[in-house]
């Protein structure tokens, strides 16, 4: 897609031209001084003209955006992007255009014209205030920006949950419900062990290599639509059976770089099942409670501390003679522990 090849051109210019802008006078280019300098640079590449302005800025802020979280320290030093690594563009004010969504089934987007659209759930076409519009495993997405009035919350919540999540089972609630892990990386890892080998036999630059990539994008793109399938599915029964719902603020990066568990902290898609719980529950007025993880998994309903490590399944309390499944225990100790906070 057009679109998609300038704005990665612009991107990687842009980069350039803030680098050796700070190496021949000392200072780095701010994105107002390349925005004010976009017209010019699109009158001298005459091809460019071929996209939106809105979209050759937003590249600009994307840019901007990567500095300022490299010098925060939150990231590392800007790249130059390939097109693997820059697969999208956005139209940040298509709420100022009325033909955006005026044919049903199909999006309006600026010097491209109509384009068929298969909607995946209804959205107020009204209230859509930018598009997104993405590359992912062989496939085009749009990605619709809309801004929600805040629900107020419900006045006595009266069912509520504790939720540990796990490798065992993906997640065990605290009344004795359990959702098992489906693991779709490691069932599909043979699969991708095999496209894998098979890209690394093609010669580098050829066209067969091209192709052998796109299989495994493709792997990739069908464990990860899985995987987010599974995880929408459950967050929203979640939220629908329940008023309250407590979580552990699980610091899951520092979890993952236990090498023997990452791959299957990784599957299981614990921080990404967290936020959709918790942006479901922001939607629908429902209560997200987060609490410290700190001991739910060594300490007993009584209070006793109760040491064990990762292959013991099974909470023995020599306090109080309590037997149970530890991650049922753990449930049981979240919502206790989110409970107290609203008390």
């Amino acid at each position: 897609m057009l679109n998609h090849f300038i704005s990665l051109n612009v991107y990687n210019h842009s980069l350039n031209e803030r680098q050796e802008t700070y190496m021949e006078t000392g200072k780095g280019l701010t994105y107002n001084q390349q925005q004010n300098a976009l017209p010019t640079f699109v009158k001298q590449n005459p091809e460019y003209k071929q996209v939106h302005s809105q979209i050759l800025q937003d590249v600009l802020r994307r840019l901007d955006s990567a500095y300022q979280h490299f010098f925060a320290k939150e990231a590392g030093y800007p790249r130059f992007k390939n097109r693997d690594h820059y697969t999208s563009f956005t139209y940040p004010q298509v709420d100022k255009v009325k033909k955006t969504f005026s044919r049903l089934g199909y999006v309006y987007l600026s010097k491209m014209g109509f384009v068929k659209m298969e909607i995946h759930r209804e959205f107020p076409a009204q209230e859509v205030s930018r598009v997104n519009v993405k590359y992912h495993g062989g496939k085009w997405y749009a990605n619709l920006t809309v801004e929600v009035p805040d629900v107020a919350s419900i006045e006595v919540p009266d069912k509520a949950v504790g939720i540990d999540v796990g490798l065992a089972h993906f997640a065990v609630f605290s009344d004795e419900t359990y959702i098992d892990n489906p693991k779709y990386f490691r069932k599909m890892e043979k699969r991708l062990s095999k496209t894998q080998h098979r890209l690394s036999r093609k010669k580098k630059g050829s066209h067969n290599r091209g192709k052998a990539k796109a299989k495994v994008t493709k792997v990739h793109a069908k464990i990860a639509n899985q995987r987010r399938d599974f995880l929408h599915q459950s967050s929203a029964r979640i939220v629908k059976n329940y008023d309250i719902i407590v979580m552990e603020d699980l610091e899951i990066r520092n979890m993952a770089r236990n090498h023997r568990l990452a791959k299957s902290i990784h599957d299981a898609g614990w921080g990404q099942f967290r936020n959709y719980v918790r942006y479901k529950c922001e939607r629908t007025g429902k209560l997200f409670i987060r609490v410290d993880p700190k001991g739910t998994s060594q300490t007993c309903l009584c209070g006793e501390h109760v040491p064990k490590d990762l292959s013991i399944r099974v909470h023995e309390c020599p306090a109080c003679g309590l037997v149970m499944d530890r991650d049922l225990v753990s449930a049981k100790l979240i919502l206790e522990r989110g409970l107290k906070t609203i008390a």
